[in-house]
């Protein structure tokens, strides 16, 4: 019973396991300036580009709201040149800003036509559509994120929630909320936020697997975009891991960035100066500067001009109608373009500069640069990098347009349980130094108190990340609060500095730790111990704050040999120790210490330590932390695991037990051998002297056991960068979005149902004057079918184009039904020739292979009598049939419903190819009868019986029919002698395996087959008496 239930269980896993895998599939979408590029990752679908509606391999991040309009991508950028005011692009510069960031007044001038507001309850930028509906840049983010869900759907046809999304690796701490708020709204759970230049180093990475090894191999990204320019220093490296043993690793070195230097500028000036040639050719007197419309068409000519220049030294550049019908053409060279944009190529050294500054390296210790990003196609951009980083020559072995978005699918896929791939360590890096910063009160020599300021740096410029860190505040007994801010910025430049946004970050308020204190007056206190950590998007969290305590616990005298026993036994097996674990993480200085920070090389050599650390009684363990580095100040608070103390003690006290004994035999065995009274007497005070010595060893053996414990501190987080969105904010966002989406949806249906009348109303007029549809229609039919669909086509051009879907439908259904029997007359006369055909052919061949078996001798008939009856039954009634239906069909007029149907010819098709089926897999594996075996079993029985003359004239015997009888083995000689001869018995043959036989066929009767093997064994035994 339990073997059928686990049985049908496993049936139930099967039949569930295809809706489980149908959603199994992970996304990476790399969020450019301009661009975007969708990959997918499915079961037999390993790391592809989703094509968008266009069939292209990425698309223009664009959003046209105009009216009850919505588009996205190409077709957006298709009415930006019409009416630019309602396409919203680059949105990028505007996440995580507040309305007097500088940056949104570089928007502003860039795109005038939209008109951008505060928002009033944060403070950061809303674009105005209409005088009703507002947008955020999250939520025109969330549309596109939206967007980008539904091509990546499309192209894997099953349902995608999870995803990678790429971001700059310069973007601070409110950035990369805004991006996870814009995933939120879209519905899509971000697995990571991964920088985009770690995405390029890791596709890098993968395809040259085998070219890492334990040598450190220092690679430079270099990435220009549409907007922004990175680089970055990666190093190559295989390293040993507890788990996969050795496996390579990528670590981000170095980054150097500049936010506003890309191929938008470039673009941008080329359009100023289109738009200056036309103003002096005077073809109108308008200004062609202060008309949108035509400044969007400049703008992509300008586009289009700058890719042609890179391969060409000059191009002519023409736009129709573009102000007052006037046409543009110039001509624009290469010299000219460089000259327009001189002062951006002399910008393209300083992120490889600030890229090794961070890293604390030399161009010499660079292997390679490699080019990512669009605009790197410059020749110019080519030329001044080259010269700058002083290489033979420049890296292009990797696609610069889709190396980011391959790189974080690979990620994706990773991160994802649906999936298992070779091991790929990454380790990223913090851009933007954080520390925390509190004030406390200090008494100064003549007795005074005065308020110090402190900070502590919590994680360094280019520290690894994901991270966990502990900062412990020692000299706190009541409620305070503590801030999160960034930490230097000195190596950003005026501009950075200026729409990097606010330096502070998060202000802490704590609260209970009086009371916890009050609570527990009576444990030393270990401090407030503040857990951080930096998740593998790069986003800070406070996971926790907690006042942590030690007691001191007496132990017991005296102590049982089985209580001993029981403890180290529950030590082997980790349950020594009633205290939890360590907590595995990177503590930093404490307060009250007063330290130098650490500098760079310290971290760095501490980071290369094997990842082996000391465990702080007290606090849990946390598994995610990938780098173990060892707790400072771990020495003053455990100093000694509190169970080897014990044990340690223990044998303090049994050494001590055997110098007593050993000290007492001695003097015993010298008191007997002098027998004098005053050496007895000695040797009486030195015993004495041992034992007071081994019981003081004892004593100071014995450590006392601590205890830690500590109590959670409630926390209260104010933001000082920006706010998050409220929760009847998002819920609105959210609700904005859906409504969008479902009129979207509710467009796309009313268009397929109005196309799908239009082209029923087309093509049903049209087949009205074919000639099979005209041979099965009556007169009076054919008047109402095509009145009818006259009326329809009316509807069409009057009332059709502004009707509802559901009226469309109901008028679809309508002339639907109307046609569908005239439809179905036509079909079944379509099928009648091919399943006839095959009907005919299907029953000649099953009355000649009847035919033939009927033929075969009685003896080598491998077919019953029944089984052959059957098939002769099917084939006549299926003959009955098809004729005696066929000559009722050819007396009904074409405009009746027919009775020959195409159904019921293939349900006869289908019994007969069962029938013949069955009897061929029944000859196929049917067994040969062994007669020749039995003669053979005989003769040896009987030779054994007689004298050794008749036995070797029966081997004689024997030997004639060797070619035919397999002989038996010496098991089976043995076994005749001593039972009595099977000759029906056959030699041991292979079964034939997969014999797939019908269900309805394998009713053989059980009778027939025991009357064929008494037949076989009488024949035997009348052929074993003949040779006797």
């Amino acid at each position: 019973m339990r073997r059928k239930m686990l049985w049908a269980l496993f049936c139930l896993v099967l039949a569930l396991l295809p809706s489980q895998t149908a959603s199994v599939a992970v996304m990476s979408v790399d969020l450019g300036s301009e661009w975007m590029k969708v990959a997918i990752v499915k079961p037999g679908v390993p790391m592809e580009i989703a094509l968008n509606k266009e069939s292209r391999r990425k698309t223009p991040i664009a959003v046209c709201l105009k009216e009850n309009e919505r588009l996205f991508g190409d077709s957006a950028l298709g009415v930006s040149v019409k009416n630019p005011k309602f396409v919203y692009r680059y949105l990028q510069s505007l996440l995580g800003k507040k309305h007097d960031n500088p940056q949104v007044a570089f928007y502003q001038k860039r795109f005038s036509e939209h008109q951008l507001v505060k928002d009033a309850s944060r403070g950061t930028v809303l674009f105005r559509n209409s005088e009703e509906m507002q947008y955020s840049p999250e939520e025109l983010l969330g549309m596109v994120l939206n967007y980008s869900r539904g091509l990546a759907q499309d192209f894997a046809e099953q349902p995608i929630k999870d995803a990678v999304i790429t971001v700059p690796a310069f973007f601070n701490q409110a950035e990369r909320r805004a991006v996870l708020q814009a995933a939120q709204m879209a519905g899509v759970k971000v697995l990571q936020l991964i920088n985009d230049n770690t995405a390029v180093a890791l596709n890098y990475g993968v395809f040259r697997r085998k070219d890492i090894n334990s040598t450190a191999q220092n690679i430079m990204f270099y990435d220009m975009g549409s907007g922004s320019t990175t680089a970055t220093i990666v190093t190559y490296q295989t390293v040993k891991t507890k788990d996969s043993g050795t496996q390579p690793q990528l670590q981000i070195r170095g980054v150097g960035f500049d936010r506003s230097l890309g191929g938008f500028e470039m673009d941008l000036r080329l359009r100023d100066h289109l738009a200056k040639l036309f103003n002096e050719q005077k073809k109108t007197k308008k200004d062609v500067r202060e008309n949108h419309r035509a400044m969007a068409k400049l703008l992509k000519e300008a586009q289009r001009l700058k890719t042609v220049l890179s391969a060409n030294a000059e191009f002519m550049a023409q736009v129709e109608g573009l102000l007052d019908e006037m046409d543009f053409k110039a001509k624009v060279t290469r010299v000219e373009f460089e000259a327009l944009c001189a002062d951006l190529f002399e910008r393209v050294p300083g992120p490889v500069q600030e890229a090794l500054s961070s890293a604390e390296m030399s161009l010499d210790e660079i292997e390679q640069v490699i080019l990512v990003g669009g605009s790197t196609r410059v020749p110019k951009v080519q030329e001044v990098l080259l010269k700058a980083v002083g290489k033979e020559e420049l890296g292009k072995n990797i696609n610069a347009d889709e190396a980011a978005a391959m790189g974080a699918v690979y990620q994706a896929a990773a991160l994802s349980k649906a999936f298992k791939v070779k091991p790929f360590l990454v380790r990223e890096a913090a851009v933007f130094p954080i520390q925390v910063e509190f004030t406390r009160e200090t008494e100064d020599e003549d007795g005074s108190r005065s308020l110090k300021h402190n900070k502590r740096i919590l994680f360094q410029r280019m520290a690894p990340y994901p991270q966990r860190k502990v900062i412990t505040f020692n000299r706190y007994t009541d409620d305070f609060a503590f801030d999160i801010n960034y930490g230097d910025l000195s190596f950003l430049g005026q501009n950075d500095l200026s729409v990097f946004g606010s330096l502070n970050l998060t202000t802490v308020q704590l609260s209970g730790v009086s009371s916890s204190f009050q609570k527990h007056m009576d444990a030393e206190s270990k401090g407030i111990k503040a857990h951080f950590n930096m998740d593998e998007s790069g986003m800070l969290l406070l996971d926790r704050v907690e006042s942590v305590f030690e007691t001191i616990v007496e132990e017991k005298d005296e102590e049982s040999t089985l209580t001993k026993l029981g403890n180290t036994i529950s030590s082997l097996f980790g349950g020594g120790s009633s205290e939890p674990n360590a907590n595995v993480t990177e503590p930093v200085q404490d307060e009250e210490e007063v330290h130098t920070e650490p500098g760079k090389e310290q971290g760095q050599k501490e980071e290369a330590v094997p990842q082996e650390e000391k465990q702080e009684p007290g606090e849990k363990q946390e598994e995610e932390v990938p780098t173990q580095e060892k707790t400072m100040g771990e020495a003053l608070d455990s100093k000694a695991d509190p169970q080897e103390g014990e044990k340690n003690g223990e044998e303090a006290a049994e050494a001590a037990e055997e110098e007593k004994g050993a000290a007492a035999a001695e003097e015993e065995k010298g008191a007997e051998e002098e027998k004098g009274a005053a050496e007895e007497k000695g040797a009486a005070a030195e015993e004495k002297g041992a034992v007071e010595k081994g019981a003081a060893a004892e004593e100071k053996a014995k450590p006392q056991k601590r205890t830690k414990f500590s109590e959670d501190v409630s926390v209260e987080l104010q933001v000082n960068d920006i706010l998050n969105p409220s929760l009847e904010a998002i819920a609105s966002s959210n609700k904005k979005l859906q409504d969008l989406t479902d009129r979207d949806l509710e467009k796309q249906e009313r268009e397929k149902t109005l196309n799908s009348l239009e082209a029923f109303i087309f093509e049903t007029q049209d087949k009205m004057y074919q000639e099979e549809y005209q041979a099965v229609v009556s007169e009076e039919e054919k008047e109402a079918i095509t009145t009818k669909l006259s009326e329809a086509s009316a509807w069409m051009d009057e009332d059709g184009y502004s009707a509802v879907t559901k009226e469309l439908r109901e008028k679809l259904q309508e002339l639907r039904k109307l046609c569908k029997a005239m439809f179905f007359r036509v079909e079944e006369r379509r099928k009648w020739p091919d399943h006839l055909a095959a009907l005919e052919s299907m029953l000649n061949h099953s009355s000649f292979f009847l035919r033939s078996v009927k033929l075969t001798p009685e003896d080598d008939q491998i077919f019953t009598e029944v089984e052959l009856k059957t098939l002769d039954r099917v084939i006549n009634e299926t003959i009955t049939w098809k004729n005696d239906t066929v000559a009722e069909q050819e007396k009904r007029s074409p405009t009746e419903r027919p009775v020959l149907l195409s159904k019921d010819i293939e349900s006869k098709l289908s019994l007969l190819d069962r029938e013949v089926h069955y009897l061929l897999n029944k000859a196929k594996f049917a067994k040969p009868r062994a007669k020749a075996k039995a003669n053979s079993t005989a003769s040896e029985s009987s030779s054994k019986a007689n004298s050794s003359t008749s036995e070797s004239s029966s081997k004689a015997n024997s030997s004639k029919t060797e070619e035919k009888v397999i002989p038996p083995n010496e098991e089976t000689k043995d076994k005749e002698t001593t039972k009595v001869v099977q000759p029906e018995e056959e030699p041991p043959t292979k079964e034939p395996t997969g014999q797939n036989t019908d269900s309805s066929s394998q009713s053989q009767p059980k009778d027939e087959t025991a009357s064929t093997e008494s037949t076989e064994k009488d024949q035997s035994e009348k052929h074993v008496g003949d040779e006797l």
